[in-house]
């Protein structure tokens, strides 16, 4: 473990795994910061693995109905990528809330604001809350069959922190909780849950397994001397094997959710154009793979962060499939 010793009682000091220069480090007001900071704007990866999802529940359910595709699906794309936002500073916050007594012992994460003593764990919570209630006011603009998997999300969101406390597999609980949007976009543009949605979840959730177990090699020293469990401890050397298997898993089903969704239309080229980018995620997946070194740090972040473009090449391809 890391022996420099913590930060001093409310600095404004940024946070260790932030990108170097952000706007929140550099423009926000000083008093906004760790409240940014909690919601991890400073690091917007995060938002990105979550809005994916829905990006891509949104624009296959589109290319399954086109005659409900239009100013619908617009509204999907842009409330998606606000509640993004919202849910996963929420989220973000909840995790630190809960983790406050484990992240002062990482050295990756005794630099976050409420360790750091840059605020309170109240302040954090009516934080949490406000950024929950505005998210709520999107989710009220979707069909009622939305709006109850947006409840039922809570669920998950609420649980995930504490997985690392009793499983090994916390990622698959991150899992749940990231992709549920997949779902949730697919019925908000449908108006009902449909099997293509339930396999871009479950591809969700193997993609989650893959580059969070990526993730978690940055702590796996810290993680083993507090008793934190995590996949990239439990896989150990053989990860390289285990994150293949998620790859495979990650463009079969996707591969399945689109062939179901688009078959019906009888369209050969969107069908192509659909598993196309299925494809190309996968083989953004094998890149990262010749790349990885799980006892380099920096290059595991590297990767993690990468995982922005790996998600994007389906969402890009799906929406292509609304112009053919």
């Amino acid at each position: 473990m890391d022996n420099d010793p913590q930060r001093p009682e409310g600095t404004d000091t940024p946070v260790a795994d932030a990108y170097a220069q952000n706007w929140v480090d550099r423009y926000a007001p000083p008093a906004m910061r760790p409240y940014l900071r909690l919601s991890r704007v400073d690091r917007p990866i995060g938002t990105w693995l979550l809005l994916l999802p829905c990006w891509w529940g949104a624009f296959l359910g589109a290319a399954s109905a086109p005659d409900a595709a239009g100013w619908l699906t617009v509204w999907i794309v842009i409330g998606c990528g606000i509640g993004a936002v919202l849910m996963r500073g929420a989220g973000c916050t909840w995790n630190d809330v809960t983790d406050r007594d484990i992240d002062d012992k990482v050295a990756r994460t005794r630099s976050r604001p409420i360790p750091a003593g840059q605020v309170t764990t109240r302040q954090a919570l009516i934080w949490m809350g406000a950024q929950t209630g505005v998210a709520a006011l999107i989710l009220f603009t979707f069909n009622w069959a939305a709006i109850g998997l947006g409840v039922l999300s809570l669920a998950l969101v609420a649980i995930y922190p504490f997985a690392k406390r009793f499983t090994w597999w916390p990622q698959v609980f991150l899992g749940l909780a990231f992709n549920w949007g997949a779902v949730l976009a697919w019925t908000a543009q449908t108006g009902s849950l449909g099997l293509p949605a339930i396999f871009l979840y479950l591809a969700g959730i193997s993609w989650t397994l893959f580059y969070d177990t990526i993730y978690a090699h940055q702590d796996r020293e810290d993680d083993a001397l507090i008793g934190v469990k995590s996949t990239a401890r439990l896989f150990g050397e053989n990860t390289d094997k285990w994150l293949r298997g998620f790859l495979v898993a990650t463009v079969v089903l996707m591969s399945l959710g689109i062939i179901f969704a688009l078959a019906p239309l009888a369209d050969p080229l969107a069908m192509s154009i659909g598993l196309a980018g299925a494809w190309a995620m996968g083989w953004h997946m094998q890149w990262q793979l010749g790349q990885l070194d799980i006892d380099d740090g920096a290059i595991c972040l590297k990767l993690f962060r990468a995982n922005r473009d790996a998600g994007l090449l389906p969402a890009l391809f799906l929406a292509a499939t609304l112009f053919v």
